[in-house]
């Protein structure tokens, strides 16, 4: 049976980490080896985890140089043919892993397989739902191509093949490592099936249009990384038309932003 491999990173999550472990701990795909990663938590979230300690494969507690670091640390411990890797403030929904594990083994040629997502505030209150979008490489260069990284599993090879997350980059990761793959050759798949809640809070990246901007400016990093070059005129054109056809190519994500509202600034009191 496939060993799935997840990882979470908790750092000062108190308030949701029990959430997620247990999440995890709830799922009913037999052959989970959960990890989880503290660099140095001080507001009792290493207290929950401790708690759950009989029920968590491994747990490492030492200091990294932020997420990327965490998870790459924590994955160099795992030994599951497919990964995947859940924030300390985010859920797994019910049947999350077996559904992943069935799709990947019937589709052996798929590297990387992407659901959707329910998005919770901070009381677990349901917001609205975001739909993965099909990759496409360009799509993502110009910040129009959305996977959620919650919902996201992917083989052991892919993630070695691209030598794991990139620790210099300390808010987009996950989409980094995505591309990456991509550019070495990975094959995605989404499949319609919604398999985490991603939580929007006060402190979370998605949560205030200041983190937005520096989503942005990661963008342009990544963009002159791949394309050799700053984003110039011509690419505002370009990112808009991409802009456009993910509005085509995924409506219904365009029907919740418009009917539910947008990710960014939302009140997010509890």
């Amino acid at each position: 049976m496939t060993r799935v491999s997840i990882v979470t990173i908790s750092f000062n999550q108190a308030e949701f980490v029990e959430r997620t472990i247990l999440s995890v701990l709830a799922q009913d795909y037999p052959n989970i080896e959960y990890i989880v990663v503290d660099p140095g938590s001080t507001d009792g979230s290493r207290e929950i985890i401790e708690r759950y300690r009989p029920r968590i494969s491994k747990i490492i507690l030492r200091p990294d140089q932020g997420a990327a670091d965490g998870l790459n640390g924590g994955f160099a411990e795992a030994t599951g043919e497919v990964f995947g890797f859940l924030n300390s403030d985010d859920m797994l929904l019910p049947g999350a892993v077996s559904s992943a594990v069935a799709f990947l083994e019937k589709h052996k040629e798929i590297d990387v397989v992407s659901g959707h997502s329910n998005i919770v505030g901070p009381d677990d209150r349901f917001l609205r739902r975001v739909y993965s979008d099909r990759m496409l490489v360009k799509a993502y260069i110009y910040g129009e191509l959305f996977l959620m990284q919650a919902s996201t599993f992917f083989r052991r090879e892919i993630f070695d093949r691209v030598g794991g997350l990139n620790v210099k980059n300390r808010i987009s990761w996950d989409g980094e490592l995505f591309l990456n793959m991509a550019l070495a050759g990975g094959r995605f798949a989404v499949t319609d099936q919604f398999w985490s809640a991603y939580r929007i809070h006060a402190q979370s990246i998605t949560g205030t249009k200041s983190n937005k901007e520096r989503l942005r400016r990661s963008h342009e990093e990544i963009f002159f990384t791949v394309m050799g070059r700053p984003p110039g005129k011509t690419d505002t054109a370009i990112s808009f038309g991409y802009r456009m056809l993910r509005k085509i190519l995924n409506p219904r994500d365009t029907w919740e932003r418009i009917f539910r509202g947008p990710l960014f600034g939302r009140s997010l009191n509890s």
